[in-house]
């Protein structure tokens, strides 16, 4: 999968994607680019935006775009925080799909691991899915 990685995004996470193309927002000469600009030309040369916007899905119109979105949600962006995620980001970056955004997130204290919430932007159907296959469909 072609994977765009936003610029809070770290670069050292591009290891902890194998098997995927990865380039970042600067790589792809989009740096200083914003949110609406960026997610179509994104959609023209990759698969997958993956960011940790929390604001990104409720800001942009994801009707008709072919770009799926990772969206991680931590209490920073640093490395060692972003990359207990990872396991739970490739499971998510498995299930994208277009126009769709997935949210993973570290856990609440009772829970056993990350988990992804993923929803149709805009889009009446909705899912949440916990990523510890503790799922349930709506």
């Amino acid at each position: 999968m072609r994977v765009l990685l936003d610029e809070c995004v770290p670069r050292a996470l591009r290891a902890e994607l194998p098997g995927h193309e990865v380039k970042t927002v600067a790589e792809a000469g989009w740096a200083g680019v914003k949110n609406g600009g960026l997610l179509q030309l994104a959609a023209k040369d990759f698969d997958l935006l993956l960011t940790v916007d929390r604001n990104l899905e409720y800001q942009q119109n994801f009707s008709g775009l072919k770009l799926a979105v990772v969206v991680i949600e931590a209490t920073s962006n640093d490395v060692a925080v972003l990359r207990p995620l990872m396991p739970a980001v490739r499971e998510a970056i498995s299930k994208a799909q277009p126009g769709v955004v997935i949210r993973v997130r570290t856990p609440h204290a009772d829970a056993p691991a990350p988990l992804a919430t993923i929803a149709a932007a805009r889009s009446p159907r909705t899912r949440t899915a916990g990523v510890n296959h503790d799922s349930k469909s709506g």
